[in-house]
């Protein structure tokens, strides 16, 4: 296989998608135990795994973060939101109109993302052809 860094950006879109997904059964998950007494709700981190993967160093271009990026340690993190914290008598801390702007919210981030992967394959295939 040619190392030309061609596909960096594609497999890191292909991990935000992936998380994206996850979110998406999470959060469903948590709308499905609103009324669960004791259930706190989980949600997904792959934005702050991202951020560490990459590094702060404000000298290094993206470009080459992107390509140093090992995507196999590149996981999204289910985690229990707020374990401690509950605003009802049940224990429950599953806010139902948080979860749906929530699940709106990462709707839109995954279609933002589907967007940004065509556009990578169509900035390949134009530079495979020539035009």
């Amino acid at each position: 296989m040619i190392n030309s860094g061609a596909y960096d950006y594609i497999n890191v879109l292909d991990k935000a998608a992936d998380a994206s997904w996850i979110r998406n059964d999470v959060i469903a998950n948590n709308i499905a135990n609103v009324d669960t007494p004791g259930y706190k709700r989980q949600d997904v981190d792959f934005e702050g795994e991202l951020q560490k993967a990459l590094g702060n160093s404000k000298y290094t271009t993206m470009d080459d973060k992107v390509k140093a990026l090992d995507t196999k340690d590149l996981t999204p993190r289910t985690y229990t939101d707020s374990a401690n914290f509950s605003y009802r008598l049940d224990g429950n801390n599953v806010d139902i109109d948080t979860e749906n702007v929530t699940l709106a919210a990462n709707e839109l981030k995954y279609n933002g993302i589907m967007t940004a992967m065509q556009t990578e394959f169509s900035n390949l295939k134009s530079a495979m052809s020539g035009s």
